[in-house]
């Protein structure tokens, strides 16, 4: 599910966590002080009303000046297309990307581990930025595994090369100042400050509080595995209008899997596990069934009640 710059509906979920509040000093002093949006709990989960819309465990530099820039452009207008994003990929960004990463991941189809890239990441950085920026960085296709599900059956992640860890990830810490201002408040999945635990808190008041008269539980068989790439660029085009930036994305969903020494490539799907797969499904949803289901809401589910009100009181 997903956030955006307006309440929940507060008579079927709880509010989202707060996008302004409790910023870091980089951010609030910027910002200003806006009001934040709780969540609503139970009264025996844990404290989280006050929590933070970026990542606790995210370095000073995903806070920065430059990003807090571009979150209060995407509050502010709504319509605004992005046209210059890709020099906010700059070396001090994916050296911070890498310094996330798990040191002890598995590596992807080039072999290159966490520790041997450190040995000389000045060096490393440096070039990889200037290949990122004159436009001759080159995806690898991602490593295929698989886990174990409950059920029995096996499923499948993508290992993306380190580089293409290193990238994404910086990436997405510059598309995420544009998206978490856009997401809608009753989504929740692969978002930075919000966890299952905030949905679950959020439906059970919705449960105990309000009135609900169904809960609808539905899966989307292999999400990740039918993405339409077509779809999913002509979503992002809504507010992406850097084309290095859409190249880049686009690079990551053509490059492939490799598979018992066979590369296979597919006009739907984002690797599972690939590192701004996450993002680019809730950018999917969002266009595709958030907006929709909050529309439904807002004159659907209303309009009824209020229909119902005014037949008990007649």
């Amino acid at each position: 599910m997903m956030h955006g710059h307006g309440k929940s509906d507060s008579a079927i979920v709880a509010s989202k966590p707060a996008n302004k509040a409790e910023q870091p000093a980089a951010e609030h002093s910027a910002a200003g002080a806006a009001a934040a949006e709780p969540v609503e709990r139970r009264a025996e989960t844990e404290e989280n009303a006050d929590q933070q819309s970026t990542c606790r465990a995210q370095s000073r530099e995903n806070v920065s000046p430059a990003l807090d820039r571009i979150r209060q452009v995407a509050r502010s207008r709504k319509e605004e297309r992005f046209t210059s994003l890709l020099h906010h990929v700059n070396p001090d960004r994916l050296k911070a990307a890498f310094y996330e990463l798990k040191e002890n991941a598995s590596p992807g189809v080039d072999g290159v581990t966490w520790d041997q890239y450190e040995a000389d990441l000045d060096r490393e950085i440096e070039d990889l930025h200037g290949r990122v920026h004159r436009g001759a960085y080159r995806a690898l296709p991602s490593r295929r595994v698989y886990i174990p599900k409950p059920d029995g059956r096996q499923r499948p992640l993508a290992v993306a090369a380190l580089e293409d860890k290193i990238v994404q990830r910086a990436t997405a810490q510059v598309l995420n100042a544009i998206y978490e201002e856009d997401f809608l408040g009753f989504s929740y999945g692969f978002r930075p400050g919000r966890s299952a635990h905030d949905a679950m808190d959020a439906l059970v008041v919705g449960i105990e509080h309000r009135t609900v008269n169904f809960i609808l539980d539905a899966d989307i068989q292999s999400f990740f595995d039918r993405v339409n790439h077509d779809w999913l660029i002509r979503f992002v085009e809504h507010r992406i209008g850097d084309q290095r930036v859409i190249r880049l994305i686009q690079k990551w969903l053509k490059v492939g899997v490799l598979e018992d020494g066979i590369v296979t490539a597919s006009k739907q799907g984002t690797g599972q596990g690939a590192v701004i797969s996450p993002l680019l499904a809730n950018i999917y949803l969002h266009y595709s069934l958030d907006l929709w289901a909050e529309r439904w809401r807002r004159r659907e589910a209303l309009c009824r009640r209020l229909h119902r009100r005014f037949r008990a009181r007649a």
